[in-house]
């Protein structure tokens, strides 16, 4: 079968590329290695209950007047009305190091506030950084490195300040160890700080939902339970994609939300072309930042704890060490998520809390079957002590709890180590070795699930509909 766009993966960017490519006629087929769509922002359900992969927080929400925010592009790029997602902004979020709290909502102006009050030595300092981020173009494709922990010494005199924003930033989006591009940290700024954090009612799902639903009424084709064997390769082109059925289909492009280094290894049989030089001293293209996450169901709201933040970023320690720990888990930092504390959640059944920690893969994946399953029950049992710093209670009223490795993120999303970001070294402009074969999603460079979706959207554009 012949189609103009095949596109590999069903997770944010997959199914917005294949949306937006449907829309102007173009005959797409995404295939995908598993039952569920999503990615790496999905859903599964367990003991009767439905549970989220991956989803903290939209980031980048914005009102309706705000035209030019990513939210509202994407509605408009997709032709998607603004409930079909249904979200609910949140209450507030914190930002927690020892003895120090960052108090943050969706109005930019509290961060302000706060800081001024906190850090009063930068206050100014931090008016002209914000500045700085708001004008600047985090968009282009073509911006050069810069660390970002030089940036900021360049405006902040405070040690301690630099780290509390650089930990909930590279928690939430950076796939390099201890720094990071300052492109990709204002792209994060704006989104967590300038724009601000909302969540479906219903979960991701609805967002899935609602994108297979459009992406199906385009016209656009899915296949389920199909993965990639290898991609045919001739002459610098990609020729056909075949799958493990053994089954080719052929196509003028070929968009892939597989990672930069997975898709390369699916290029003639596994053999990836050499790749070019990195710019950043010694990063390889194999990104290593990955994580342990619990789930556990409550029989009360965690306001009703005495808990009602939104999401916590934690640190014990006065300096943010953002690396792959030496141990399986790293409890001296992560996130700490409750639902239920978004606007709109009061009628959830059940109080959620979600626990997100920095965690080694080659650690989880050297373990036997009765090892792995020792060790995620002693690392929850672990975690639960950890919580009762913010829920005194916490372990009186779990009811369920399950939990996710590393390990288990390597099964489901093919990431090589199980790395969430992906690669170190983004491809801003999705190209490849190959004349027709380009990255979209982790590997692309927009980060969080509005951005997932965009980078679907702009390398579509780009790539597959810039001579339309």
């Amino acid at each position: 079968m012949h189609y103009d766009v095949v596109i590999i993966g069903a997770g944010m960017s997959g199914l917005a590329a294949g949306i937006r490519l449907a829309y102007f006629d173009k005959r797409v087929c995404i295939v995908e290695k598993h039952y569920a769509f999503g990615g790496l922002n999905s859903y599964y359900r367990l003991n009767g209950r439905d549970f989220d992969v991956g989803l903290h927080a939209v980031t980048n929400f914005a009102s309706p007047e705000r035209h030019s925010a990513p939210l509202n592009r994407l509605f408009r790029q997709l032709r998607l009305s603004r409930d079909a997602f249904d979200l609910c902004p949140q209450g507030y979020s914190e930002v927690r190091f020892p003895g120090r709290r960052l108090r943050f909502t969706n109005d930019v102006n509290v961060l302000v506030e706060q800081v001024a009050d906190k850090f009063p030595r930068d206050a100014d300092n931090f008016r002209r950084l914000l500045s700085e981020v708001e004008r600047y173009d985090d968009v282009r494709l073509d911006a050069p490195y810069r660390p970002t922990r030089s940036v900021l010494g360049e405006f902040l005199r405070e040690p301690t300040l630099i780290e509390m924003l650089l930990c909930p930033i590279m928690l939430y989006g950076s796939a390099e160890e201890h720094d990071m591009d300052f492109t990709q940290f204002v792209t994060l700024f704006k989104s967590l700080f300038c724009e601000g954090f909302a969540r479906p009612r219903g979960g991701v799902r609805t967002i899935i939902t609602a994108l297979v639903k459009k992406y199906r009424s385009c016209g656009g084709k899915l296949r389920m339970s199909c993965g990639v064997r290898r991609l045919e390769i001739e002459n610098g082109r990609v020729v056909g994609v075949t799958l493990e059925s053994g089954e080719t289909l052929t196509a003028d492009v070929v968009f892939s939300s597989a990672g930069y280094v997975e898709t390369m290894q699916l290029c003639d049989g596994g053999c990836s072309p050499s790749p070019r030089p990195s710019p950043w001293k010694g990063e390889g293209d194999v990104g290593r930042i990955s994580f342990v996450e619990t789930v556990s169901i409550l029989d009360a709201a965690p306001a009703s704890l005495g808990h009602d933040v939104t999401i916590v970023f934690f640190n014990n320690a006065e300096t943010f060490n953002y690396a792959v720990p030496r141990e399986p888990v790293d409890l001296s930092s992560g996130i700490l998520c409750c639902p239920n504390n978004y606007e709109g959640h009061e009628d959830m059944v059940e109080g959620v809390v979600r626990l997100t920690w920095l965690a080694n893969y080659d650690r989880w994946a050297s373990l036997d079957e009765t090892a792995y399953v020792a060790s995620k029950r002693a690392y929850q049992e672990s975690m639960v002590e950890r919580v009762r710093e913010f829920l005194p209670a916490f372990s009186d009223h779990v009811v369920f709890t399950d939990i996710f490795t590393p390990r288990t993120i390597r099964q489901y999303t093919g990431h090589l180590n199980g790395a969430v970001y992906g690669s170190p070294r983004k491809r801003r402009d999705g190209r490849t070795p190959y004349d027709n074969l380009f990255i979209c999603g982790t590997d692309q460079g927009y980060l969080g699930i509005i951005g997932a979706m965009l980078s679907g959207i702009t390398m579509a554009n780009l790539h597959a509909l810039a001579q339309e």
